[in-house]
């Protein structure tokens, strides 16, 4: 098989049959042998059943089913490892991934690259105060991290099956960030720019907590530089100490009081505030280590659905 199309849905109930139906033409136009794998992400509403029915209707179709919901990188990961394909993309089921790039995505596959990253230009419904968190946060990640993103990439990437054996085999962090992996494996990388379009329907699943979430795992599974935090504020305070020193030293020498108070309340402030900062990022680290060291599955499959041909 050439190419499968990896799709998490979670209560997509009002947009997975606009998002069916664009992915299904755009397969057929391709030429190439495909499968379609939905991964329904412990959806509450009615996803699931207009899955089945694609299912019973179109042999291309498959569709894992969580116990529970595991979150949207764990879908992208099941479907990565049940695809059966040469190529496999991954792409949101809500249309603002638009499936019309699917061909310049296998193009570029077929002409060697090994990694086709999308980038988004424009979000047609985007805010200005989302266009800038998300400028603020790739800069960031790639200020401190040794793998440097693509402004604007999103979870729509093509990988060719290389690459997916080794995110099958090796890379099986519980706390991962897959945009993010794909930029440590190597290979032949490309980019292809694209315009998301607004949602047909729905809402997004992704609250500010969730975002803040998704934020710290990308920093803690591309970088160590938050731990080494304690190390800088350490030596700030050991200069600004010494600095203390030889200043009231020199205003005893001249026999000059000198008022410590307000200097002592801020010193410890701000040095009470950093260790708390501190010990809360490495709190979420060995919190993370927690979680690899229980070695729990990264999703659990409930059911398969699929139909042979």
């Amino acid at each position: 098989m050439e190419l499968s199309v990896v799709c998490p849905v979670f209560n997509e109930e009002a947009a997975i049959e606009a998002f069916y139906q664009s992915l299904s033409r755009t397969l057929e136009q391709t030429g190439t042998s495909y499968e379609m794998i939905f991964v329904n992400d412990g959806s509450t509403d009615g996803s699931l059943n207009i899955l089945r029915e694609k299912a019973a209707e179109n042999p291309h179709v498959r569709v894992l089913d969580f116990a529970r919901n595991f979150g949207h990188e764990a879908a992208m990961i099941a479907g990565i490892d049940y695809s059966r394909g040469d190529a496999i993309i991954c792409m949101d089921s809500d249309l603002q991934h638009p499936t019309e790039m699917i061909p310049q995505m296998v193009q570029r596959w077929k002409e060697g690259f090994d990694i086709i990253n999308m980038v988004r230009t424009r979000r047609e419904d985007d805010k200005p105060l989302h266009r800038f968190n998300s400028a603020l946060f790739y800069k960031f990640v790639n200020l401190i991290s040794d793998v440097k993103l693509a402004e604007n990439a999103s979870d729509f990437f093509l990988i060719s099956k290389p690459v997916a054996q080794v995110l099958k085999t090796d890379y099986r962090e519980r706390t991962r960030f897959l945009r993010g992996l794909i930029q440590l494996v190597g290979f032949q990388r490309t980019t292809l720019e694209y315009v998301a379009a607004p949602r047909v329907a729905g809402e997004s699943k992704y609250s500010f907590w969730k975002l803040l979430k998704l934020s710290f795992s990308a920093i803690s599974s591309t970088s160590k530089m938050p731990l080494q935090i304690g190390i800088f504020a350490g030596l700030f305070f050991v200069l600004l100490s010494i600095i203390l020193i030889i200043y009231s030293l020199v205003m005893w020498i001249l026999d000059t009081p000198v008022s410590g108070y307000t200097t002592l309340v801020v010193f410890m402030s701000a040095f009470a505030g950093i260790q708390l900062f501190v010990t809360g990022l490495i709190g979420m680290y060995i919190g993370y280590i927690f979680d690899e060291v229980k070695s729990r599955p990264i999703y659990i499959v409930k059911d398969i659905v699929e139909y042979e041909k």
